[in-house]
């Protein structure tokens, strides 16, 4: 039967097929995306959905909910970068290749809020916020449901590329503890250990490299309980816990530059032979997590059920920036006399409540609820100092936080109406939603972003007519009160669902959506989406949507101000809220939605020899996509901003428009082999094409201003919409159980990617890759499970930066691989595991 749920579904059957009978049997009864019909089973949807059970997380050293999906779904894209700022510490993710904040998350069907962080560095999905994933633990989920189509017209903004729900696990008795142990044992590719410094005939420096580098690092412990108990008579309460402890990784090459001055006689600092080269952290940072869920029910009538569900999450990390040498005029020699490493500090708070009340009246269904979350992203700088203080500079910052709040009000009512002329009744659903959702920018410490008055040719008792030292904490800047912000919008939505069949053989739903935004206006969506079975094992399935993403409040609102002098005089710079009076100079309009219509067809098909094939292909044009500008500078520039107190800036515009077309192919295959147990074999394959269909052209005031369309948008963040995630990308499974013996071998073909650069030469082409892992689990006893495995077992790596660009820079050289390798660039992770179930 199982095989018939994935043909069915198209969802990749290996999830299903690593669960238990009993997790078997409650996927295949009900689904909670995709349809608004009470107790809908997945197998006859319309439209694809995957879905990932409790086991198949669990049977994978990956530690982040991230990397499992990536791991699992062709067409979801983790990769891994370093050294880009807040993106270090909640990295994006990506469906079907559009931005983080095109895929919608709900926590057991209920709007989950986004992070507080903004990605503004070079990262995939740059100018995006999207849900922070791995502040839930895999041990709190019962399963992962993912719509891959359009829903914005059933669920609202952000469900262009589709939807993810978590489910969270429900058990009113037993539970678990587990403790998993890993660290990255591995050996760079294509990247040699650096054996001795020396200095050549011209009394330059000079380098003897080994064999390729060989490291163990990256150690991380994982703490996991769950336990479910019995509420009163009629109740339950399920509670999750997870404490992950991460050390750092590092991948970066040695720094052939001069960290000191050279001695009076033109001679190299003898400091340059033993001084550390490995200056640099490319790779993990150090991340301390603990995250509780819980998720309740209590039934107070036959017609009435309450429930909750809530989590809190903190997490402390560390992400290092460039380094800082001795000789550079950002160093205070006095404080390090070597240079420093500066490092970004996270403290995350993340926070959410939901209650709600559901049943049955008068022949309709309802639900009543309300979700409230909030996210505190607080920065910090470590191993710092400001230059502009000179050697009387602290060297930690608190340089500010962000903080994101939404509030979800949601009344839902549905119910079945018989028709004599269709095959079933029409199941009508009705609801509304308001949402309130607030952002607000917090300023550091005065020493994270002020500017002194010590500079390289005075000191703070005899300022000179000169260059001042650098404002603020090195590396990241405080937030200052010019940047402060606290501002909030609401919207209101309304919306209707039908669907029926037709005849036995055809399913039809029809499905529109009302929102009014405080801010930008109102929408009004749709879609209809249909199912026609053929034969008893064959059918077809195609939808049609339009859809929407209001522009986030980070986007609306994010400043972030840096004040440099020129000329001894105080300007400021950086990114400015597309409503300020900077950004309204430089001909600003404002931010609107983003407007999309999706497009799918697809068939399943299944056979009484347990094999299931299902192919679908989608259409995604987006208008009006939101894409921040170029830092814009210039004589012109400075003449628009006369008087507002910058000289130049940045700021976001709906200004692109773009399509995304391609291909999901699901089969799977599963195999009794007598008294040698079972296998279940897995296939999953995405192929994906975006491209930048139109560029606006710049507004009226910047091109009085000479600003013409290559300098208003970077053309390399242009190219990285469409070529910084896999051509396409294959996923493989083999599930071999056998008595006490599961073992799990996954392959996973990651295709071309590229990091393009404006430069030419030096784009660098990532080569497909295959990766696999392999977990073997062995049940001790009816209570005790041993697992030893490891992800990327055959430690593969992405190309290497030297051997891909005609032009080896500091830091192409520095940073060895690219942050936008799909399955990143730490090598291979070997892990033990040991849980006790009750």
């Amino acid at each position: 039967m199982l095989s018939a749920v994935a043909a069915f579904t198209g969802s990749i059957s290996a999830y299903g097929a690593e669960q238990e009978a009993q997790v078997e049997e409650q996927i295949e009864q009900i689904s909670v995306i995709g349809s608004r019909r009470i107790g809908r089973t997945i197998e006859d949807s319309p439209v694809p959905i995957d879905i990932i059970g409790a086991d198949t997380l669990s049977s994978s050293g990956q530690t982040e909910t991230n990397g499992l999906l990536s791991a699992l779904l062709p067409s979801f894209n983790f990769p891994q970068a370093s050294v880009t700022d807040g993106s270090d510490h909640v990295r994006p993710a990506q469906l079907r290749g559009l931005a983080p904040d095109h895929t919608l998350v709900l926590v057991n069907g209920k709007r989950r809020h986004s992070s507080a962080l903004l990605n503004l560095n070079g990262s995939t999905g740059r100018g995006s916020s999207s849900v922070d994933l791995n502040a839930i633990p895999a041990n709190a989920i019962e399963r992962i449901e993912v719509l891959r189509d359009g829903a914005a017209a059933q669920y609202g903004s952000d469900a262009i590329a589709g939807v993810i729900n978590i489910v969270l696990k429900s058990a009113s008795s037993g539970g678990s503890v587990s403790a998993i142990y890993g660290a990255n044992v591995t050996q760079m590719d294509g990247v040699p250990q650096l054996e001795s410094v020396y200095a050549d005939d011209n009394g330059d420096l000079a380098f003897e490299e080994g064999s390729d580098r060989s490291l163990t690092d990256g150690q991380t412990l994982t703490l996991r309980g769950n336990v479910g108990l019995e509420l009163g008579d009629n109740g339950f309460v399920n509670i999750s816990t997870e404490y992950r402890d991460r050390h750092s990784t590092n991948r970066a090459d040695y720094d052939q530059r001069e960290n000191y001055d050279r001695l009076d006689d033109g001679s190299l600092d003898p400091r340059e032979f033993t001084w550390d080269r490995y200056n640099h952290n490319f790779g993990n940072g150090n991340v301390e997590d603990l995250a509780v869920f819980y998720n309740a029910g209590y039934q107070l009538s036959n017609d009435a059920d309450f429930y909750s569900f809530g989590s809190y999450s903190k997490r402390e990390g560390e992400g290092a920036g460039f380094y800082r040498r001795a000789s550079d005029s950002r160093n205070v020699v006095e404080i390090y006399p070597d240079g420093f490493l500066p490092v970004i500090t996270s403290d995350i708070n993340d926070f959410s409540l939901a209650a709600g009340v559901k049943g049955y009246l008068e022949q309709w269904n309802y639900d009543v609820s309300a979700v409230y979350g909030e996210d505190d992203f607080a920065f910090g700088v470590t191993n710092s100092l400001n230059t502009s203080y000179g050697p009387t500079s602290q060297t930690t910052f608190d340089a500010g936080s962000l903080i994101y709040d939404q509030l979800t009000l949601n009344i839902d009512f549905s119910r079945e109406i018989d028709v004599d002329f269709l095959a079933s009744g029409i199941n009508v659903a009705v609801g509304a939603e308001y949402r309130r959702e607030g952002y607000q920018i917090k300023a550091g410490e005065e020493a994270s972003y002020a500017q002194g008055t010590y500079g390289p040719y005075g000191d703070e008792t005899d300022p000179v007519d000169g260059p001042f030292g650098s404002a603020g904490s090195q590396v990241f800047p405080g937030f200052t009160p010019e940047s402060e912000g606290d501002n909030s919008r609401h919207n209101i939505s309304l919306y209707a669902d039908l669907e029926a069949y037709i005849t036995d053989d055809w399913n039809l739903t029809v499905a529109a959506r009302y929102e009014d935004y405080s801010d930008f206006g109102d929408t009004i969506n749709g879609k209809l989406a249909t199912r026609y079975t053929l034969t008893e094992d064959f059918a077809l399935r195609a939808s049609i949507s339009t859809g929407f993403r209001a522009p986030s409040l980070q986007q609306q609102y994010f400043t972030s101000v840096a004040t440099v002098f020129v000329d001894n005089e105080p300007t400021e710079t950086g990114t400015f809220a597309p409503g300020s009076d900077v950004a309204k100079a430089l001909g600003s309009p404002g931010l609107d939605a983003e407007k999309a219509k999706n497009y799918g067809v697809g068939f399943t098909w299944t056979t009484e020899n347990d094999f299931s094939l299902s192919v679908d292909y989608y259409q995604i044009i987006i208008e009006d996509r939101i894409v921040l500008s170029n830092n814009l500078s210039g004589a012109g520039v400075e003449e628009l901003l006369e008087g507002t107190g910058a000289t130049q800036g940045r700021f976001f515009l709906n200004a692109i428009d773009s399509k995304t077309s391609g291909v999901d192919i699901v089969a799977s295959y599963n195999l009794a082999i007598q008294d040698y147990g079972d296998v279940a074999f897995n296939l999953g394959y995405n192929y994906g094409k975006n491209e930048v269909t139109d560029i606006i052209d710049p507004p009226a005031e910047l091109q009085s201003a000479g600003v013409d369309q290559d300098n208003l948008f970077s053309g390399t963040e242009l190219r990285r919409f469409e070529v910084s995630t896999p051509k396409d990308k294959y996923n493989l499974s083999a599930v071999w159980s056998m008595d006490d013996l599961r073992t799990t071998l996954r392959a996973t073909r990651y295709g071309e990617t590229q990091d393009p650069s404006a430069t030419e030469g030096l784009t660098e082409v990532l080569r497909a890759k295959w990766v696999t892992d392999l977990d073997v689990a062995y049940s001790i006893s009816d209570t005790l499970t041993f697992s030893l495995g490891a992800n990327n077992i055959f430690d593969v790596y992405p190309d290497a930066t030297r051997e891909l660009v005609d032009e080896v820079s500091t830091f192409s050289r520095i940073f060895s691989y690219s942050g936008f390798s799909p399955y990143g660039f730490n090598g291979r992770y070997v892990y033990g595991k040991i849980e006790m179930t009750f």
